[in-house]
């Protein structure tokens, strides 16, 4: 569920419940408030008399010593409301449930019988639902008093604030209840975040629905697994550098120590060994530089239209010789007629040089090498097919990482810096094209490169 529908839900179950309480309160507290101040006539001395009668007989079972309430009130307090500040029994008739008079203003009505009429006009006294008594004032009951609006409205007031009090704690209590768990999920992602920005990269939420929370976990989520990625590549890519730029120093360091102390002569051959190494370094820092320009949106593209298929051509050529040494065959069947892309002639060429120097690099001896290039839609597909060994599928996803080898020993051997692949991508990339690599059904590697057609405007 989302976040915004738990939101609308909560303050939705709130509203309610204290609506709702407000409604079941008020409506029972006014009514029983009503009902009592009608049923003792509207008088508050009255009702508060019938309320300590009912409680007297409530304790004692019988109407028996009553009179210690008459006369102001003296003798012991019976009910929540006492005897009350207006009434005194001696004012008022008290007749038991068979109509007997218990007490009366007149002592010669005391003991006599009221009439079934009477009665019926009398506030009925009632201990367990069960009418035990009645009362009345000397002379039949009184009309409403003139303040009778007024002691209405009173408790109806007091009903309806006893009403807000209650739903108001109960709506605070749920809202204490929900927001837990509502800001549960927020609070797990706080920590998270914190805690990477203290540097602890590992860190991850747990996901559960698919709401906008669940999608902000797995964000953060992902976010956390690249962060952590990058780290470990950064760290593995300063060790790569600093371990490329130590051998071949390394190298020189010794060849000029032993030119120096007069191990070797100051002749061609050990100079060039020097001057190897040195292209080395300056490969691999110009391959750093175009990488470094690349991730920063930095490299500088001199684009005009290019003929691919004249460049296919001229590309086959040129490493002809090179494919000759090892034996291995090379053809290539490039468009008949013009390709056209808007490229960087020496970037564009910059990949095909690494795909190529990659192919021989695992080629083996009489093996072949297939360059193809066709037009498909709006795009060019250049394809560079070798029956070198198939790509393992654990480096599958490491093959255009930088610094990666299968094999280190044997790439160092061979010249390549770990970066050429990488830079193809790149290159590939800031064309507006693809690069990809996979096995061949057929057997052997095939990487193929796509960029998009030049439109003529």
């Amino acid at each position: 569920m989302s976040m915004r529908w738990r939101l609308l839900i909560a303050f939705g179950l709130i509203i309610l419940v204290a609506l709702g309480t407000v409604a079941l309160v008020s409506r029972f507290t006014t009514q029983q408030e009503v009902r009592t101040l009608l049923g003792h006539g509207g008088q508050v001395g009255l009702e508060n008399l019938a309320g300590s009668l009912e409680s007297y007989y409530e304790e004692n079972d019988t109407w028996a010593g009553v009179e210690s309430l008459s006369r102001g009130g003296q003798g012991r307090g019976y009910g929540p409301r006492g005897a009350g500040e207006n009434a005194m029994i001696g004012e008022y008739i008290l007749v038991d449930s068979a109509g007997n008079v218990v007490i009366s203003p007149s002592e010669t009505a005391s003991g006599g019988r009221l009439s079934d009429d009477i009665l019926a006009q009398a506030i009925q006294l009632t201990v367990a639902d069960q009418v035990v008594g009645y009362l009345l004032p000397e002379g039949g009951m009184p009309q409403l008093p003139d303040n009778f609006e007024e002691l209405l409205i009173e408790r109806v007031n007091r009903a309806s604030l006893l009403a807000a009090v209650i739903s108001s704690g109960i709506a605070i209590l749920l809202a204490m209840i929900l927001a837990p768990l509502i800001l549960k999920p927020v609070r797990s992602l706080t920590k998270a975040a914190v805690q990477m920005s203290e540097g602890d990269l590992s860190q991850r939420v747990e996901v559960k629905g698919k709401g906008e929370l669940s999608k902000l976990g797995k964000t953060f989520n992902q976010m956390a697994g690249s962060l952590q990625e990058a780290e470990v590549q950064r760290q593995a890519m300063t060790a790569d550098i600093a371990h490329e730029l130590r051998n071949p120093l390394a190298i020189q360091r010794a060849h000029l120590e032993a030119l120096q102390d007069g191990i070797y002569p100051l002749n061609h051959e050990n100079l060039a060994l020097i001057a190897e190494q040195n292209q080395q370094l300056t490969r691999l820092v110009e391959d750093l530089r175009t990488l470094a320009l690349a991730d920063a949106g930095e490299l500088k593209l001199n684009k005009r239209p290019i003929d691919l298929t004249k460049l296919c051509r001229e590309f086959t050529a040129r490493f002809k010789p090179q494919a000759n040494m090892k034996n291995i065959q090379m053809t290539s069947i490039c468009a008949q007629d013009s390709v056209f892309v808007s490229a960087d002639r020496e970037r564009l060429q910059q990949i095909h040089d690494n795909l190529m120097q990659n192919a021989l690099r695992y080629t083996p001896e009489g093996g072949w090498i297939k360059i193809g290039l066709k037009q498909k839609t709006d795009i060019a597909i250049f394809t560079l097919h070798n029956n070198g060994p198939e790509i393992p599928q654990e480096v599958m996803g490491h093959l255009f990482e930088r610094f990666y080898r299968e094999d280190k020993a044997r790439d160092r051997a061979s010249g390549g810096t770990g970066l050429g692949l990488a830079i193809a991508l790149k290159l590939a990339e800031a064309h507006g094209g693809t690069l990809t690599g996979e096995n061949h059904p057929k057997g052997g590697v095939v990487f193929k490169l796509t960029l998009p057609l030049l439109v003529n405007e």
